[in-house]
């Protein structure tokens, strides 16, 4: 049986021997997503992954990246609460009562808060709200996607492409349910003020009362967001997020057939997250992780570490397909400064990575003698091909 001190062990041989990773096993989840993704936040413990990486439009779900560049211009204090922006005609036609869309009814030429748009975006997944907050930053909403997508490569999103603030269908705009996964982490680690929001079951706003349109909500899992969407190309979609028994998930899926479905699926597979796998603590604050070897420095070998505790979320089946190992560029060259990142603790469940820890040196390596690098020169030379 699989317990602590093997998957420790499996560090320390896999980094020594270079073991083979356990050959692929099915996944004892199902879904009818077409995409998804579920993380455990706690740990960073990918539980689940479903075609993760297809390129889909993202249709309001979109509003998760418009929030948040509206909420770093917050805390860089471009903007406040209290600024107002005016409600052009195009925010008016093409996200207001004439477009038919989902909307907080603003009116045409009025001025609004800051404050009241984000609530609006959040909870009444306002169109309007959207446009006229893009317009008022950025001039344009073509600007404004600019610096979306400008935003999404800062924060490590790679792939995703916005062109609009709204998600309304765009040639082009295209995102994965990795990245909205990641993307939701991020705001509620980031923006914790207004991360509540996405909680809120309702909002009245100029004397017009709407709800939430996210149905896990209402469900009594510990749901506290985020967001749905639908578009024809591909289908219904959510990201959701639940915190329940000292625990908190991500979850983003798309290619739903209805929103009956939607539902369903999402909490289906976030209470399949929170009952299908123990935590495991494996590394301590400050402990060493592992070694890595040194060319061309005064010592052959230095220490790596973690920058927190190390823990893992781990499958109550099959934890036989578990392996882990230190991966990194090596020989590191000397001078090696302390802190300075040297490679990962990678952690496997079958063919697939589901958790990645970046390790640092421990210590500092400063440069060898020069007969000591001539010798390391040269035997990097006989045994180097073989790595």
């Amino acid at each position: 049986m699989f317990n602590f001190k093997s998957l420790r062990w499996f560090v320390y041989a896999t980094m020594a021997l270079g073991l083979m990773v356990a050959p692929a096993f099915a996944q004892p989840f199902e879904t009818k997503a077409g995409q998804a993704i579920l993380v455990d936040a706690g740990t960073g413990t990918l539980l689940f992954a479903k075609d993760a990486d297809k390129l889909i439009p993202p249709a309001s779900l979109a509003k998760l990246m418009t929030m948040e560049v509206v909420f770093h211009a917050i805390k860089t204090g471009e903007i406040t609460l209290e600024t107002t922006f005016k409600v052009s005609e195009n925010a008016w036609r093409t996200g207001g009562a004439p477009s038919g869309t989902s909307t907080m009814f603003a009116e045409l030429n009025s001025s609004i808060r800051v404050d009241d748009l984000i609530h609006g975006v959040i909870i009444q997944s306002a169109n309007d709200g959207c446009i006229v907050l893009a317009e008022g930053m950025e001039g344009s909403e073509a600007k404004f996607a600019e610096r979306m997508t400008k935003r999404a490569r800062e924060l490590g999103l790679e792939t995703s492409v916005f062109k609009n603030s709204n998600g309304l269908p765009a040639e082009g705009q295209l995102v994965t349910v990795r990245e909205l996964a990641k993307l939701a982490e991020h705001l509620w680690r980031e923006y914790p003020e207004f991360y509540a929001i996405y909680s809120q079951r309702d909002f009245t706003w100029n004397g017009i009362f709407q709800r939430n349109r996210n149905p896990l909500l209402a469900m009594d899992i510990g749901a506290d967001g985020l967001k749905t969407g639908f578009t024809d190309a591909s289908g219904y979609a959510i990201v959701g997020s639940v915190q329940r028994d000292g625990r908190r998930l991500f979850a983003a899926m798309s290619g739903m057939a209805t929103d009956k479905e939607r539902g369903e699926e999402a909490r289906k597979l976030l209470e399949w997250g929170l009952k299908a796998f123990d935590r495991k603590e494996v590394f301590a604050d400050g402990e060493t992780v592992g070694e890595a070897k040194v060319f061309g420095g005064e010592k052959a070998a230095l220490t790596l570490q973690a920058r927190q505790p190390i823990g893992v979320m781990l499958p109550k089946e099959g934890r036989d397909r578990v392996t882990a190992r230190i991966v990194y560029q090596g020989p590191v060259v000397a001078p090696v400064e302390a802190g300075q990142r040297v490679g990962a603790l990678k952690v496997w469940v079958g063919d697939a990575v589901v958790q990645e820890t970046p390790l640092f040196a421990a210590e500092a390596v400063g440069l060898g003698s020069l007969p000591s690098r001539a010798l390391g020169a040269i035997e990097e030379l006989a045994v180097g091909w073989m790595r």
